[in-house]
């Protein structure tokens, strides 16, 4: 569960509530009590509960029942059911059903994915890149995270991830790879990963390979200088087969990610190849969730 402070929640309200309920207010039923159903007019995966709750809890509303992240809706189902007064209720409206609906999508498209992955290689994970729409990011990590995938790279300040962006700067990938003692002893808590082709990918697989036989010839005494991970960008998925298994025979240490162009219609055909992950930003694209609200008066 993705930690959001009381200022976001503020935020995501303010966005759409910036003073009154002024339509209730006008009418004079703005404290008269009442309850709200949001369901779904399609089968989906639900997410977005938590902050939801939050947004109709800051409002004055009682959450009286939710459902959790993840559960697999079908179409006409209720999945969280709110009371209070009817200013509360509609300013609750909108806020909370716009999580909803964005955020279960992203997480439906999210665990179409997965389950096409885990069906063709149970131990393939699919990775959402950080390429999202700016200031959602914390939503869309929830989105993901309920859809079953993990985020794969969070920010600059997270993960060493090489780029060929970098590699020109040092000169090319056989630079890179003469300077790996120097840049691995900088990695000492971080695994170093790069993104590469195919004739790169190779290259650095040969050098893990010589590095691990240096280091159990000398029994230690040489630091292992290799790179941890290659992320594949753009390999066809018939070529990407024969080089996993080529790579995994220099190197079955080697985590090996896909990337470029994967999505629900490839999915599991690119974690039949043997990869360990997927990067994608397909479910980021999703379209929005089919779902609306039922209001009632009590009392």
């Amino acid at each position: 569960m993705v930690t959001l402070s009381d200022a976001r929640i503020d935020e995501l309200i303010t966005e759409d509530v910036p003073y009154i309920d002024l339509t209730s207010h006008i009418l004079g039923v703005d404290a008269q009590p009442g309850e709200m159903e949001y369901f779904t007019r399609e089968a989906c995966v639900l997410a977005g509960g938590e902050v939801a709750s939050r947004i109709a809890s800051k409002l004055g509303c009682t959450v009286a029942c939710i459902l959790p992240d993840g559960t697999e809706l079908e179409a006409g189902q209720t999945f969280m059911t709110l009371r209070g007064t009817a200013a509360q209720l509609h300013q609750a409206w909108k806020v909370c059903l716009n999580v909803f609906d964005h955020l279960s999508a992203v997480a439906t498209k999210t665990r179409m994915m997965v389950d096409a992955a885990h069906a063709a290689n149970p131990s393939c994970e699919i990775l959402t890149t950080r390429k999202s729409m700016p200031g959602v990011k914390d939503l869309l990590v929830e989105a993901t995270i309920a859809g079953g995938a993990f985020p794969h790279r969070l920010g600059l300040s997270e993960t060493v991830l090489v780029f060929d962006h970098h590699l020109s700067f040092m000169g090319g990938i056989d630079a890179f790879i003469e300077r790996l003692p120097q840049i691995r002893s900088r990695c000492i808590e971080k695994k170093l990963f790069v993104e590469v082709n195919a004739e790169q990918a190779l290259a650095l697989a040969w050098h893990n390979a010589a590095c691990t036989r240096a280091c159990a010839a000398s029994r230690g005494a040489v630091a292992w200088a290799g790179v941890d991970g290659v992320q594949l960008d753009k390999v066809a998925i018939d070529e990407l087969a024969e080089l996993v298994d080529n790579l995994r025979a220099l190197d079955p240490r080697l985590t090996i990610i896909a990337a470029g162009g994967v999505n629900p219609g490839n999915a599991g055909e690119y974690a039949a190849t043997g990869v360990n992950g997927l990067a994608t930003t397909a479910p980021f694209t999703a379209k929005p969730i089919d779902m609306s609200v039922r209001m009632r008066r009590l009392g």
